[in-house]
């Protein structure tokens, strides 16, 4: 064993060890109790109290399984369309529904009375080409959704969703741990980078869960989660389909199946840690860093992403819904053509020796919606045109300012220089300017001529030749980088602001 490893058994084990024992015999110790419930943060404190005695927002359905044999610790899905048509039988409204009648009322007004429900109606009656439809008879063209393929194969039976976990205080089945082993060997395969020992503890753990794809009564494929949901948030730890499965539209849809699963729940945000190459998944996360810190795990090498969940969407059928929407307007397209079609006789003008006739002349241009083309005016480049038109500068200087940062020798100048690494810095440099500063001055609607936005990031430079030599690196990153930022004022007309 590593010096190290025994240096933190030998400091750090007994400690723990001491402070376990502690917690398992406390009478106030919430460890073995299956109902507890931590406190809600203040972001999601409000919402329970609006709803009185309802459930908690995000309240997990624990994975129970009833006295019996055959039965499985699972939760079934159950078809989002199915889940929305029950609620609208009973006269319920997801949340979120009444938000959007008050806001888009008026529109929908609008809507209403230019296309009425019968024409409607009429429109998807006339939708009989069988790759328009979202029926099990789809044929699957060259455009279609990724997930059509799983979505049939589901419909057909050939393929099952079921989310399943281990358990402390329940009798697990012997199916659902046959499942949890098949899931750790899928993600031990397809993520070899991943610790084999690491992926069978969160697999096996109670406070995790798998939502588990089974074909053939076996596991092809799982999104192993942790649902945080008094924090309103799931981590998302290991996604996989095996290798053999792959490209079938299985991963789409299994996530689809995971949203649809948390919207149920009222848990709206996933967070996860990927490449920046992850489908559904930004760097702009919405929750509040107070809200997740120190709930999740930190891996080194990746970077955290976000995913907001929108309550109002059924994710399972949003494919099949955007396909249908297109077929409707393409259909009103062509009723609106044939209404507007007419038949013109030929030019015969250029029998007579005409070489030419002006666009407009032609009979039925118009009609057709043809306008004269409109040559774009370059703005007009008077002293005070920045004052008049202060949008058209903001846009300019931050076309200019995206342009710089993303250069290859900008990368000196993309924050300001730390203290800590360069203590005599700022005994040198008084005026310090910085990439990142600019930025929120830009923001700030700071830059109100093209001269200020020029003086800043002429400083930059300044600053950088003025501490170091004239061999370093810094030093040539600053000319090159003001060579091109000159240049790049050039194309964008803001020279004669500049040099004003």
């Amino acid at each position: 064993m590593p010096a190290e490893k025994k240096l933190l058994l030998l400091n750090h084990f007994p400690r723990f060890l001491s402070m376990l024992e502690e917690e398992v015999y406390s009478n106030s110790s919430p460890i073995w109790d299956a109902d507890y419930r931590p406190q809600l943060p203040p972001h999601l404190h409000n919402q329970a109290a609006e709803r009185g005695s309802t459930a908690a927002r995000g309240e997990f359905e624990r994975l129970s399984v009833q006295p019996g044999e055959g039965q499985y610790t699972t939760v079934s899905l159950t078809s989002a369309a199915t889940r929305r048509q029950r609620m609208d039988d009973r006269g319920e409204k997801r949340e979120g529904d009444d938000l959007i009648d008050n806001n888009s009322s008026k529109r929908i007004k609008i809507e209403t009375e230019d296309l009425g429900e019968e024409t409607v109606a009429e429109v998807v009656a006339t939708i009989t080409d069988p790759r328009k439809m979202v029926g099990p008879e789809v044929l699957f063209s060259e455009n279609a959704a990724r997930d059509e393929a799983a979505k049939l194969e589901e419909r057909k039976g050939n393929i099952e969703f079921h989310v399943i976990g281990n358990s402390l205080t329940q009798k697990v089945s012997k199916q659902t741990m046959l499942w949890l082993i098949g899931l750790q060997n899928v993600f031990s395969h397809q993520l070899p980078r991943m610790p084999k020992d690491y992926i069978t503890r969160l697999v096996f753990d109670p406070k995790h869960c798998t939502l588990a794809l089974i074909k053939e009564n076996r596991p092809i494929g799982g999104i192993c989660f942790r649902m945080f949901a008094a924090q309103g948030f799931t981590e998302i730890v290991f996604c996989a389909v095996t290798s053999n499965e792959q490209v079938k539209g299985y991963g789409t849809h299994m996530m689809n199946h995971l949203k649809d699963y948390h919207v149920k729940n009222n848990v709206l945000h996933f967070l996860t840690f990927a490449d920046e190459f992850a489908i559904g998944f930004s760097k702009d996360i919405q929750l509040p860093r107070s809200v997740y810190q120190g709930y999740i795990k930190d891996y080194e090498g990746a970077t955290l992403m976000g995913c907001e969940l929108n309550p109002n969407i059924v994710y399972t059928e949003f494919t099949a819904v955007i396909r249908r929407q297109k077929e409707i307007i393409k259909k009103f397209i062509e009723r609106k053509q044939s209404e507007i079609r007419k038949v013109h006789p030929g030019l015969t003008c250029f029998r007579d020796g005409v070489r030419e006739i002006p666009i407009e002349s032609i009979p039925g241009i118009r009609d057709a919606g043809w306008k004269d083309p409109v040559t774009p005016s370059r703005p007009s480049r008077s002293p005070n045109h920045e004052q008049q038109d202060p949008e058209y500068l903001h846009s300019m200087l931050k076309t200019l300012l995206c342009n710089v940062k993303s250069h290859a020798a900008a990368w000196p100048f993309q924050v300001p220089v730390d203290p800590n690494e360069v203590p005599d810095y700022y005994d040198h440099i008084k005026y310090p300017m910085d990439l990142k500063t600019m930025t929120e001055r830009l923001k700030a609607n700071y830059y109100v001529n093209a001269r200020l936005f020029n003086a800043d990031m002429l400083r930059i430079f300044k600053n950088c030749r003025f501490y170091n030599h004239p061999e370093t690196e810094y030093y040539k990153c600053a000319n090159n980088l003001e060579k091109y930022y000159i240049n790049k004022v050039k194309e964008l007309g803001l020279l004669e602001s500049k040099d004003k």
